[in-house]
């Protein structure tokens, strides 16, 4: 050992919970997010994958963003709900690298994948006589390997780096999960090598997708501007507003939680927004981008209409 450097060893979160009269409360909160959120997503999927009127590119990509939330929402809050229960908040070295690693796979995706989406609603609202060439089969698939491999490149290039970095005494980790800029308070020694991977990765994760769903939208709102029919305008405003409500709100908290300067930032507050962009996103992006729309309202009342049906063929 030198100094004030240790081995790798536990860690130990403060968390979101402070065990007074509001933790409870909280608690509660938090455990009834992760599972209506998992339920939301999982039904998300089901229905995309059971109804042939969804079995369109624009449903396609949302059946695997659902399936990203529910990953990467399961990599953070089970934990901190057992540390809850049990009264204490520890994970290993191990652990922490695994739940790092994934995380930054999960949430590496999302980012890739919301930005490509984007070029969908473009598509089908600047160029719809276009769309079925434009997002093909093929071009589905290749957007979603994009987006995986944009977020595994993530992973596998910031968990050595991070992981690798000597900690100092103090294994405190002033948060609910093992996230890279809080992390990287707790390193000592130079980190110019990992501040710099980090920069570009940010800029390649969020500013690049960020700028694609910028122009895409910004492209939108001039055609739609042009349309006659008020309608239709209508329409197409409904279509998009959701993605851009999600968009919005994630991105947000992701810039500031990893490119705001850390003058800016205190415990709290990065607690806050990464419970929002971790915790809340995955429930809103089912709720606000996928079953308030009519296609899949519609879907869930066939699926319904059917098992009833069947029940009744059955009791007959």
């Amino acid at each position: 050992m030198d100094g004030n450097k240790t081995f790798p060893s536990d860690f130990t979160f403060v968390g979101l919970f402070t065990h007074n009269k509001a933790s409870g409360f909280l608690f509660s909160v938090i455990c009834a997010t992760f599972f209506m959120a998992i339920l939301a997503n999982g039904v998300m999927i089901f229905l995309i994958h059971i109804d042939p009127h969804l079995h369109t590119p624009m449903y396609f990509l949302l059946s695997h963003l659902s399936f990203i939330d529910m990953m990467y929402i399961s990599t953070i809050v089970p934990k901190i709900l057992v540390d809850y229960i049990v009264g204490k908040g520890i994970i290993s070295f191990a652990a922490c690298t695994a739940q790092y690693f994934l995380y930054m796979g999960f949430v590496g995706a999302e980012f890739f994948l919301l930005g490509l989406m984007a070029y969908d609603r473009y598509v089908a609202i600047c160029n719809p006589l276009r769309y079925p060439v434009l997002m093909s089969r093929r071009v589905c698939w290749f957007i979603l390997a994009s987006s995986w491999f944009g977020g595994a490149l993530d992973s596998f290039l910031l968990t050595p780096i991070t992981m690798s970095l000597p900690f100092c005494a103090s294994h405190k980790i002033n948060h609910f999960f093992c996230e890279a800029p809080t992390m990287l308070r707790l390193a000592c020694g130079d980190k110019a090598i990992y501040e710099m991977v980090m920069y570009i990765c940010c800029v390649v994760m969020l500013l690049v997708p960020f700028s694609v769903v910028i122009t895409s939208y910004a492209q939108i709102l001039v055609t739609v501007h042009h349309i006659k029919s008020e309608e239709g305008r209508k329409k197409a405003f409904a279509t998009c507003s959701s993605h851009v409500i999600v968009v919005t709100l994630f991105y947000g908290a992701a810039l500031y939680t990893y490119m705001l300067p850390q003058a800016y930032h205190t415990p709290l507050k990065d607690k806050i927004f990464s419970a929002f962009y971790t915790i809340l996103t995955p429930l809103l992006n089912p709720v606000i981008y996928s079953l308030r729309n009519r296609d899949v309202a519609g879907a869930l009342k066939r699926v319904i209409a059917r098992h009833r049906g069947a029940c009744s063929v059955e009791r007959k």
